[in-house]
């Protein structure tokens, strides 16, 4: 088979271009699935000019994935406005919307996730900046007390079983798994109060 034709990009319009076609693949099929020659003939470039932009369909996979990571944690950022349940509940619904209309390819990540190291890695750093987040909204420190770190980071744990058993079934209404996550949280967070009461946490 020839090599795929192409036309003159800059490096910058090339390279987007390769990581909106490897990410199309990585979303629709497993990591292990997909071949380099598979994503150079989507981007439409030979596989020696996708070789030098990305070395490996690792260094691939995690460039694709970690734009797909910086543009959802941008959608699911607390605006500041309101209290914190009230900027949890506008993130939540735009995470699970997001997650409504991308649903194959959420389950494919954590698919990957569960296999490859690279993917692992990145699906818990964005878990991470999202606990962050929370932390800083609901305690206003830069350290948050263990107590609380742990309880929430046990129920992250939650949303994702959560999540997947809403996307492998489908049969539950985006509005019941909404209140499902948020009363999670509201008890994670009422069980860290009983734990020391000292810590006054106010999610109004």
């Amino acid at each position: 088979m020839s090599e795929p034709a192409y036309t003159r990009l800059s490096v910058d319009e090339r390279r987007r271009q390769v990581l909106l076609a490897a990410g199309r693949l990585f979303t629709e099929n497993a990591f292990e699935e997909i071949t380099m020659r598979e994503i150079a003939e989507t981007a439409g470039i030979s596989k020696a000019l996708l070789y030098h932009y990305f070395p490996s369909k690792t260094e691939l996979f995690k460039a694709a994935a970690a734009q797909y990571s910086a543009e959802l944690q941008a959608l699911i950022a607390p605006d500041g406005e309101g209290t914190p349940i009230e900027q949890l509940n506008r993130s939540l619904d735009a995470y699970l919307g997001w997650i409504e209309a991308n649903s194959h390819a959420w389950r494919k990540l954590m698919q990957s996730a569960a296999t490859l190291p690279e993917a692992g890695r990145l699906l818990e750093s964005f878990r991470t900046e999202t606990l962050d987040q929370i932390l800083e909204h609901l305690t206003g420190a830069e350290e948050p007390p263990p107590l609380l770190r742990n309880a929430l980071h046990g129920w992250l744990g939650y949303v994702d079983a959560t999540l997947l058993d809403w996307t492998a079934h489908d049969d539950l209404a985006r509005e019941q798994v909404h209140g499902l996550i948020v009363t999670a949280f509201g008890a994670a967070v009422f069980a860290v109060q009983q734990a020391d009461p000292a810590l006054g946490l106010d999610l109004a």
